[in-house]
């Protein structure tokens, strides 16, 4: 249904690398994407390590591993096998041939905890949520994406409510389930009323003592349940751009739910009308666009946000093509920008400067700096 940028990049991943690992929150599109890449390789096997009925074929990984040398071998939710990590170096390491294993996980902390033993065998993709490029295809797809949020079974469905639906049932799925399958021991209704609060917070500095007040639980368990989102892939921690420029700059991360459906069926907005004149529209606007933009960097690229308590503000910070690309978020057809933004320009020294509004084309508002659509980002 839709070709997804990540495609290319396993692609390009199996083709240099031994092992490679697609991360991303359950119904994302992982195996989907995983089945696609099995079809094009003659003799690729697919294992879903959630059911017995593999897991029994790996009763001897040696062995399996082995006579299936020079195949594709998918190992789906493969942190549910964390003693097969140390049987997979061993393979790997008696036949370094690129492409042998497609490895897919629900969570990064438990999957790289465990994939720590193949350093140097295995390259990690992170799966974001579908993005604009593999949907939009008018102008008027952008409100689709951004008021369901990218997941396909979200996204697609032919009507508002069978969508809202969807969700509902994935953020219950979410927090009764896969949570507790993933070792985190925080009982699903406060862990479900901190991430309702996250979702109020939406795009601002986070203030973990006065979540912590909030919810009636220590600073640190705050930041414990928080990392355990993060890494769970359905909260983004932004950090704050630093360098030594003699100015109060803010030291807190902010905060973005990473995909807007989920933000809306948080704070209980149902569908465009209803978001139109929501308060947190602004918030869910930039959320949408700091995620449209992270989400296609390659791996390892520094995103962060800049802030000064003089009020020069720019809401990503990101080095592209050897450049440095200040971006400011508006939600506004005619965007107008602040003083505080072109003082963060010049504070960062950005080579370029991003206005993102939903518009139909862009254009210039200074030298180095323009305003553009979702549909035309340069990245």
């Amino acid at each position: 249904m839709f070709k997804r940028l990540a495609t290319t990049k396993v692609d390009r991943a199996l083709a240099r690398s031994p092992a490679v690992a697609i991360l991303g929150p359950r119904q994302v599109g992982k195996t989907t994407l995983a089945r696609a890449a099995a079809a094009v390789r003659p003799d690729s096997i697919y294992l879903d390590l959630e059911t017995a009925a593999d897991q029994s074929k790996l009763a001897d990984p040696p062995r399996f591993f082995a006579s299936r040398r020079g195949s594709l071998m998918v190992l789906d939710e493969v942190q549910n096998l964390a003693e097969l990590f140390s049987e997979l170096r061993a393979e790997i390491d008696a036949d370094r041939r690129v492409g042998r294993f497609l490895l897919l996980g629900s969570a990064s902390f438990q999957l790289l905890r465990q994939a720590q033993t193949l350093a140097g065998r295995l390259e990690v993709i992170d799966m974001a949520p579908l993005l604009l490029p593999e949907v939009a295809q008018r102008f008027e797809d952008i409100e689709q994406l951004w008021v369901r949020g990218g997941f396909p079974g979200s996204y697609t469905p032919p009507a508002d409510e069978d969508s809202w639906q969807w969700r509902q049932d994935f953020i219950r799925h979410f927090l009764n389930v896969d949570l507790p399958a993933l070792g985190i021991g925080v009982d699903p209704p406060s862990m479900g009323r901190f991430w309702r609060m996250l979702a109020h917070l939406n795009g601002q500095l986070l203030n973990a003592s006065v979540l912590s007040r909030s919810l009636g639980v220590s600073a640190p368990t705050v930041s414990r349940w928080l990392d355990h989102l993060v890494d769970a892939l359905v909260v983004r921690r932004l950090e704050p751009w630093h360098a030594n420029l003699g100015k109060r700059l803010v030291k807190s991360p902010k905060i973005y739910l990473r995909d807007t459906g989920l933000l809306h069926a948080l704070l209980g907005i149902r569908d465009a009308e209803a978001l139109a004149g929501h308060p947190a529209s602004g918030a869910s606007w930039e959320g949408f666009v700091v995620e449209q933009i992270c989400a296609r960097l390659p791996a390892g690229t520094p995103t962060n946000f800049y802030r000064t308590s003089a009020g020069a503000e720019l809401d990503l910070v990101i080095e592209h093509e050897g450049r440095l690309v200040g971006i400011e978020a508006k939600l506004s057809s005619a965007p107008t920008v602040t003083k505080g933004f072109w003082q963060a320009c010049e504070d960062v020294g950005v080579h370029e400067a991003w206005v993102v509004a939903p518009v139909r084309e862009g254009w210039p508002i200074g030298d180095s700096a323009r305003v553009v659509s979702p549909i035309e980002l340069p990245i």
